[in-house]
């Protein structure tokens, strides 16, 4: 009988050493957020994941035959949370310029966007180069390009650092700053909220694309990636994307005659 049980016990170690580490949570794609960003990625009233982001995100393991889990990070924590492997990926409406690339890799883009200005209607600027003034003041969002671009291009202007799209829109709102350096759709919804209190330079500073971020090194993972974006958007996914969460902004950004950011 202990030799039976003692083999079974063999059987079952070999059983497990022939498994890669990484077999049991194959199924499982874990994708990182920071769910602050509507109508990209954000918590629903139920405190379910909802977005752009988030459907992309579903229908990425899906087609690699995984189950997703979604983990709710700030935005200037997804990268350290990608290199340590407590996430596969990240969905986050995050741009690839050359800073990240240091440190993570990224998919083909999915996305193209604009850095634009968003201004309080008590500041009389009316171009970046007034932002160069002497005693102008400028909000910018932790971890951002709009971030970089002001550290790179404007590094003498006071900045204040703020780690929500909330905070540094409501700086504006209340005249705290004279501006915000933000993506232009963003920059138009948020304008649109507050007609009042702010007005918009369209003007694009930079133009950026969105991608996945991919561990360095994980180049199984960022081709399945790269075929899902092409097979997703010839199949007219992100044109249903579109239309589910962003048909107001299309119609806003066509009026001021900018590329809608699906239109690569």
């Amino acid at each position: 009988m202990k030799t039976k049980m003692l083999f079974a016990v063999l059987l079952g170690a070999l059983a497990l050493m022939s498994c890669s580490p990484d077999d049991a949570v194959k199924k499982k794609l874990i994708i990182g957020t920071d769910a602050t960003y509507p109508p990209f990625e954000a918590l629903d009233e139920k405190g379910e994941f909802t977005g752009v982001s988030i459907d992309m995100g579903r229908e990425l393991a899906k087609s690699m035959g995984r189950e997703v889990e979604f983990r709710n990070i700030s935005f200037e924590g997804l990268n350290a949370a990608l290199k340590s492997g407590s996430i596969d990926c990240v969905i986050s409406s995050m741009t690839a310029n050359d800073e990240r690339r240091k440190s993570i890799d990224f998919s083909d883009s999915y996305v193209k966007t604009r850095l634009a200005i968003l201004v309080s209607t008590k500041s009389p600027i009316q171009s970046l180069d007034d932002l160069k003034a002497k005693g102008r003041r400028l909000v910018v969002r932790l971890g951002t390009t709009g971030e970089q671009f002001v550290i790179k291009h404007l590094p003498e202007v006071e900045r204040v650092s703020l780690d929500s799209d909330t905070a540094c829109v409501m700086e504006v709102v209340n005249a705290g700053v004279d501006a915000w350096i933000y993506d232009q759709l963003s920059v138009l919804r948020y304008q649109e909220r507050h007609p009042a209190a702010t007005r918009v330079l369209l003007k694009p500073l930079q133009e950026e694309g969105w991608a996945i971020g991919i561990r360095q090194g994980n180049e199984e993972l960022k081709t399945q990636a790269n075929a899902f974006l092409k097979k997703f958007r010839e199949e007219g996914g992100f044109s249903k994307l579109g239309e589910k969460y962003l048909a107001k902004e299309k119609k806003m950004m066509e009026a001021q005659g900018i590329p809608f950011v699906f239109d690569l």
